[in-house]
């Protein structure tokens, strides 16, 4: 998102921070990008700048007024304010609010911890079981089959959160799984004022180690940093660490390669 959408969807945030987060809060965010998804002429109506605020937010409060919290209203009505450089640029940011919503309710219950694990720990299960992965992306199988696979799976194991979220990854709205797996734990981290490092090590660190390194790049990096940590026997001694788009590779392979490129040199 950039430009316009991006200073818009800004401002939605500050109308979803401003409000009480409920258990449905999310939920219902997410139910209207998905009317915005298959209804290109609204989708029009609420991002045309040739139409007033007042016209827009109107519309918003004739069609949605009743059917939905007076909490999500209020945030839809603030986002239908905006200006949005594309029209699907407003369903992407309600979804990306109905995400925040989600996390600011586990927030709210002292489960922010638990549900940064349990994503965490999914992505890490769906990721080697290729089979699982096919079906849940393989879109001739019905959405609510593939949501029904995923959640008998993680019924009784995860808070109900984790649940909602990873159903609605199954959905994607073409987004593929991992990205939105991606996607909320990003978000959960950002609750925190956290960034995500994934770090892959041949055997697991210990808690020790782990308070060591997520100092060591905190210092670096002028931010708290939650750790992930994924064991990869192929990783040949020291750590490989992936910030966004920065990789710090500490690998005895990583410092042979770039040994050998020296030589060649």
């Amino acid at each position: 998102m950039r430009g316009a959408s991006k200073e818009s969807l800004a401002r939605a945030e500050e109308a979803l921070a401003g409000v009480t987060v409920s258990e449905g809060l999310g939920a219902e965010l997410f139910s209207v990008a998905k009317v915005l998804d298959t209804n290109g002429s609204l989708r029009r109506a609420l991002t045309d700048p040739a139409r007033g605020t007042e016209s827009r937010t109107g519309l918003v409060r004739q069609l949605f007024g009743g059917k939905i919290s007076d909490q999500a209203l209020e945030i839809l009505t603030a986002a239908a304010v905006g200006r949005w450089v594309s029209g699907r640029d407003l369903g992407d940011a309600l979804d990306d609010l109905s995400v925040q919503a989600e996390v600011a309710f586990a927030d709210g219950q002292r489960k922010l911890d638990e549900l940064e694990d349990q994503l965490f720990r999914l992505d890490r299960v769906v990721a080697v079981e290729r089979a699982l992965a096919s079906k849940l992306s393989d879109r001739t199988i019905p959405l609510q089959a593939r949501q029904e696979l995923i959640g008998g799976l993680l019924q009784g194991k995860a808070d109900d959160v984790t649940v909602r979220l990873v159903e609605r990854a199954v959905d994607g709205r073409g987004r593929g799984f991992a990205g939105a797996m991606r996607a909320y734990q990003v978000a959960a981290a950002a609750r925190r004022s956290a960034s995500i490092a994934t770090v892959r090590a041949a055997t697991d660190l210990t808690e020790a180690e782990r308070d060591r390194l997520a100092e060591l790049l905190g210092r670096q990096y002028g931010r708290q940093i939650q750790l992930n940590v994924i064991v990869d026997p192929s990783v040949v001694g020291g750590v490989r660490v992936d910030i966004g788009d920065e990789v710090i590779d500490g690998t005895i392979a990583a410092r042979l390669d770039e040994a050998q490129r020296r030589i060649a040199g």
